[in-house]
């Protein structure tokens, strides 16, 4: 029996060796490798997961991130029992939600008609409905605390040699929205007793076209500054949350694109998995794509997986000794560059130093990601 169980070790120790390597992209990899010094994110922790369930041998997220060495992680391989996530019971064919139908959060009757109300199409164009993962409570939670601007959008630009690439371009993000439950995605919260996310079947691309001012010779940084996250909101309420900006570059024949993500559905990770589809997808490799995992799986894990309490007892276990706010060198509310936190001295000079990347940038070649981190400074351009 001791030879038996030796043996299972060693197969379920290589399967996840192949596992790993497949999920990182590798050819080998060894017993002492570590996941994350070897290139993996969160994203790939997922996916390592979901293969190592398919094999029946579950462990939990976390335990990836505690025992990230292949040998210990090998060790904790069918520690985890797995979370039975129950079916989603609306269908193309339904015409009417009921409580029963959802099973990944309580409401009532006259909580699912007030979120039915706001989706265009109605029921017809609800995928599914369930309630937050933890992350995404405190998320949502800052959004709502917040009362300018939002510290969960995230930015990023692009420069395009013209308009039909640019075209093309949001053709292609629209088919990967398509794919994805998650950037189908929109929040209610308002008259709920627990907030929900709702999916839709439909939702298409937001997209809205600026005019330029050549009044400082930027246009990426005119576009940046106009919709600044300390300074701009989305409706939450309303998938995808992903809005785009586009520009004609003054003075040039290129066209600009400004995009604003909500954490709520992603981060920079999710932005990179993004690209990447849409690459494939302007290649003609869309066929090439893997089935997308549903949200609704993820979901089910942290709400049926362990209760609220357990996560309480958990941290305050773990911060309990903590009795002030952790700051780094005191400073606080820190966004974007800097701009406007207490104890920043040198807010100013990183401006400068940003506004110059992206001017540089901004003569890079079409196509080319501009950079995130630009900065506000200098006063706005002035419209006649």
């Amino acid at each position: 029996m001791r030879a038996a169980a030796m043996r299972r070790r060693r197969r379920d120790r290589d399967g996840a060796g192949r596992d790993l390597g497949r999920a990182l992209g590798l050819e080998r990899v060894g017993r002492h490798d570590h996941f994350f010094e070897l290139g993996g994110h969160s994203l790939l922790a997922v996916q390592l997961m979901e293969r190592l369930r398919r094999l029946s041998l579950g462990v939990e997220v976390r335990t990836l991130f505690a025992r990230p060495v292949l040998a210990d992680l090998a060790a904790s391989l069918g520690s985890h029992h797995e979370v039975a996530v129950p079916a989603n019971l609306i269908t193309e064919e339904s015409t009417a939600i009921t409580p029963q139908m959802l099973p990944l959060i309580d409401l009532t009757q006259e909580e699912i008609d007030r979120i039915v109300a706001t989706v265009p199409g109605g029921v017809g164009n609800i995928q599914d409905i369930y309630g937050l993962s933890p992350l995404q409570d405190g998320i949502l939670f800052h959004h709502l605390l917040a009362s300018r601007g939002d510290p969960y959008l995230l930015v990023s630009q692009m420069a395009f040699a013209d308009r039909g690439l640019l075209e093309r371009y949001l053709a292609a993000v629209q088919q990967v929205v398509d794919r994805h439950d998650i950037l189908r995605t929109a929040f209610v919260w308002e008259g709920l007793s627990s907030p929900a996310q709702v999916v839709w079947r439909k939702a298409p691309l937001q997209v809205s076209e600026v005019e330029l001012d050549d009044c400082d010779g930027s246009g990426a940084e005119e576009l940046r500054r106009r919709f600044d996250p300390r300074r701009q909101r989305i409706d939450l309420g309303r998938a995808p949350l992903l809005r785009f900006v586009i520009a004609r570059e003054p003075g040039s024949g290129r066209w600009l694109l400004l995009e604003l993500q909500h954490h709520l559905i992603g981060d920079h990770t999710t932005l990179e998995v993004m690209h990447a589809e849409v690459r494939a997808v302007l290649d003609g490799r869309a066929h090439e794509l893997a089935a997308p995992q549903p949200f609704r799986n993820l979901v089910a894990q942290a709400r049926l997986g362990v209760d609220a309490k357990a996560h309480e007892e958990f941290f305050q276990e773990q911060l309990a000794d903590i009795d002030e706010p952790t700051m780094p060198f005191g400073l606080s509310e820190v966004r974007g560059d800097g701009i406007g936190s207490r104890g920043t001295a040198d807010a100013a000079a990183g401006a400068q130093r940003s506004a110059a990347a992206t001017s540089a940038a901004a003569r890079g070649k079409p196509g080319e990601p501009l950079p995130s981190g630009l900065g506000a400074g200098g006063g706005a351009c002035k419209r006649p």
